[in-house]
């Protein structure tokens, strides 16, 4: 009988689809102004489920269109101090 010899199977390197800079790089500061847009989000429901018409929709507005888009876009204070320029500069 004739020896079976395992096959090397080639296996692709992992590829890094993201370029530095793209992407959605969350921070901690960013998940909590997330939580405050669900609270308001929460709070609106429930002054609606209240008879609220006129606290329900700004908090449903702002934690839709402001709080919630805030979270997600944003990056914080993330440049050195070698790229601010200098007072007179």
């Amino acid at each position: 009988m004739a020896k079976l010899e395992p096959k090397m199977v080639a296996r692709a390197k992992p590829t890094q689809s993201k370029a530095k800079g793209e992407g959605l790089p969350f921070t901690r500061k960013n998940y909590y102004i997330l939580l405050a847009g669900l609270a308001a989000i929460i709070v609106g429901y429930i002054s609606l489920a209240m008879g609220s018409i006129t606290l329900a929709p700004i908090l449903l507005v702002l934690g839709y269109c402001v709080i919630v888009p805030v979270a997600i876009l944003y990056r914080g204070g993330d440049t050195a101090p070698s790229e601010q320029s200098a007072p007179g500069e």
